[in-house]
């Protein structure tokens, strides 16, 4: 937990940046039939019917510190997904000399996932560029990324939303209107702070 808690208290270092990532599944979920027009201000007319499309998973990368968040929709969330993501990472950040990503422990989480999506060059190049900081087994909460996840599901989330480029589309729209802002997320939760609250149990979460 400090680990993650430490890495957060640093300024913005585009050459080292902390970039944050969790995933999530989505429902995709088709209308029956067209909901009604209303009048501005009105509820919308929703039948409460409607069809299955199968589930996709959402990508969510963000850096903190810069207000930078983008989502990717994968049909799976396995090691050549991830990896996939990690690639998409590094060309989002050209000038880093190293990458600190946040992430949970999943075992699809690993360098390995590297190796088992691309060539050994390729593979090599992330391995070296990229520096895990896992979140404690019980300590999800601690990833930045699942604040934004909570934003989703106030907005897009809450859509009923037919097939992954429409997902898409959604996604980017949502990103583009916070990124606009680059407000910075302030985390108030320090290692101190952790210290003196969580001190029952806390060699399980550092």
């Amino acid at each position: 937990m400090e680990d993650v808690l430490d890495i957060y208290a640093q300024p913005l270092n585009e050459e080292v940046p902390v970039v944050c990532f969790d995933e999530s599944p989505f429902q995709l979920l088709e209308e029956v039939r067209p909901p009604k027009a209303t009048k501005a201000g009105a509820a919308r007319k929703q039948d409460h019917e409607y069809k299955r499309n199968g589930v996709v998973d959402v990508m969510m990368i963000c850096q903190p510190a810069a207000g930078l968040r983008k989502c990717l929709v994968t049909d799976t969330r396995k090691k050549e997904d991830f990896a996939q993501v990690c690639l998409y990472i590094e060309a989002l950040f050209p000038q880093a000399d190293k990458i600190k990503l946040v992430c949970d422990n999943l075992n699809t989480h690993t360098k390995g996932a590297f190796y088992k999506a691309f060539d050994p060059g390729t593979a090599r190049r992330l391995a070296v560029k990229f520096e895990f900081h896992y979140t404690p087994k019980h300590g999800s909460w601690l990833n930045i990324a699942e604040l934004e996840f909570a934003v989703l599901g106030k907005t897009v989330f809450k859509k009923r939303i037919p097939d992954k480029a429409q997902l898409q589309i959604e996604l980017d729209a949502i990103c583009a209107e916070r990124n606009a802002d680059g407000t910075p997320v302030k985390w108030l939760f320090t290692t101190e702070k952790a210290r003196k609250k969580m001190h029952s149990g806390y060699d399980a979460l550092i």
